[in-house]
């Protein structure tokens, strides 16, 4: 994850068109999800600690993680009267969901076609990520690295195909 996020930082460094206008936030999980860095420019995200032992992976919490922090950063981003592109999510994943039950209901909250704010989701695996689970995950793409991707990789070229195909920002814009 930290390389993936050092060759990240690194592209959008390389591209002064980019650098003010890419926020993010990292948020880790396992059994529960927490928010490892929160909103700030891309270029600004920092590394990140290693993981620790967890008893599972529970994609449904992060889902519901996930709209509610996008909720709040609009809420922020409204108050400074900062105009944003809808969200991209880079889900990563290094195995199976233990809640494979009840996290697509939460998946199908955050991705509800008529909450105006869902999120492009794009899923990257590694390891023993469950291909099928990422396939329903990612509704923009789907990357897995035992194909060679890298994370940074695909990272970048999600941000900038979102950025490109966007049209152009009315005035100060943030993705």
């Amino acid at each position: 994850m930290n390389k993936g996020l050092r060759e990240f930082r690194g592209a959008v460094h390389a591209d002064a068109s980019i650098a003010d206008r890419v926020l993010c936030s990292v948020i880790g999980f396992g059994e529960e999800p927490k928010v490892m860095h929160g909103l700030y420019l891309a270029g600004e995200v920092a590394e990140l600690p290693p993981p620790g032992p967890c008893a599972g992976t529970n994609f449904g919490p992060v889902f519901t993680c996930l709209r509610s922090a996008i909720e709040e950063d609009f809420r922020l981003l409204d108050a400074h009267r900062v105009r944003v592109h809808r969200p991209l999510v880079f889900f990563l994943s290094d195995g199976q969901p233990t809640d494979p039950v009840t996290w697509p209901a939460a998946f199908s909250s955050l991705c509800d076609p008529a909450w105006v704010r869902r999120p492009r989701v794009v899923a990257f695996g590694v390891g023993d990520a469950d291909e099928e689970a990422l396939g329903r995950i990612g509704t923009f793409r789907t990357y897995l690295s035992r194909d060679g991707v890298r994370l940074g990789t695909a990272l970048i070229a999600s941000v900038m195909h979102v950025l490109s195909t966007s049209g152009p920002p009315p005035g100060r814009t943030l993705s």
